[in-house]
């Protein structure tokens, strides 16, 4: 049977900040209900161990994310859950000591992709306050992640935008070093027990209205990784946050025949020959960063 090492479960597609970098979904606004999660969750525990509340919206807006996170622990899951942050204040009792919460990631690059964002210090010091806590408290991963460089060659305005956030880690963590110094683009920098800084390019989702290519590359969609929107539709990776590539919806039809329907089937083979066969994939640009595939 196939086995997928991440599968995105998206528990709501609303989201409390409009950032540049993250374009707003048209789908409809909802969150999952308790009930339709378990029933996603029995489905899909044959193919996988971890699951990621991700793809689009704000998984701590969720109001019944505890119950989620209990239900997860409940079917054998480990989750990576991904937030700009802003709302642990609200949540933090709800989701600290829960045991199927494996690793969360933060967006610090949130506070400036948000117009109207103020006090930046206050937002990443309770971030770093949190992940503190969780790592002594728990064995939880915390990922810090400041995806918001254009270039490799960043501007001043945009590395003295990062510097004020890395000053401040640096202070809270008690760093001799300057952080610039050691972290590269794409790849983690410990900064203390579980807890890592990953520095990347901008965030870039694919958009049908893009330009192809000749449409060459690989991609790991369907291969080890795989989604299910708030509303059932079945998506082959974590970058089709718009349901272009409807593989099927998980409410009509179990998820073990969605993966092998004709559509699924034509994507994976497509990429085995390093082809694109998909528009939304032709216009993506990921598929170009895992080169010649496996």
């Amino acid at each position: 049977m196939k086995r997928f090492k991440k599968f995105y479960v998206e528990i709501t597609s609303i989201c409390n900040l409009a950032c540049t970098f993250c374009p707003q979904t048209q789908r409809a606004k909802g969150f999952i209900q308790v009930e339709d999660f378990e029933k996603r969750l029995e489905q899909i525990k044959p193919f996988t161990d971890y699951i990621y509340f991700h793809l689009k919206g704000e998984p701590l807006l969720h109001p019944k994310i505890d119950e989620l996170l209990d239900l997860s622990q409940k079917h054998g899951f480990k989750v990576n859950l991904t937030s700009n942050g802003t709302l642990l204040h609200k949540v933090k009792e709800k989701i600290l000591t829960k045991p199927a919460l494996r690793q969360m990631n933060f967006s610090l690059h949130s506070f400036d992709g948000h117009i109207g964002s103020t006090n930046k210090e206050g937002y990443i010091r309770s971030v770093l306050d949190f992940a503190r806590e969780a790592v002594e408290r728990t064995n939880m991963i915390i990922s810090l992640r400041l995806w918001n460089l254009h270039t490799d060659n960043a501007t001043n305005a945009e590395r003295q935008r990062n510097r004020e956030v890395l000053s401040i880690i640096e202070q809270q963590f008690g760093l001799d070093y300057f952080i610039e110094e050691r972290v590269a683009p794409g790849k983690g920098l410990k900064i203390a027990d579980r807890i890592y800084l990953n520095q990347d390019h901008e965030f870039e989702w694919p958009d049908l209205k893009a330009e192809e290519d000749d449409g060459k590359g690989f991609c790991y969609g369907l291969r080890n990784q795989a989604g299910i929107l708030v509303d059932g539709t079945v998506v082959p990776c974590c970058l089709d946050g718009e349901g272009v590539i409807d593989l099927g919806n998980i409410n009509d039809k179990p998820f073990s025949d969605i993966i092998e329907d004709d559509r699924a089937i034509k994507l994976v083979e497509g990429f085995s020959r390093r082809e694109a066969v998909e528009e939304l994939c032709r216009k993506c640009g990921y598929r170009k960063r895992f080169g010649a595939g496996a």
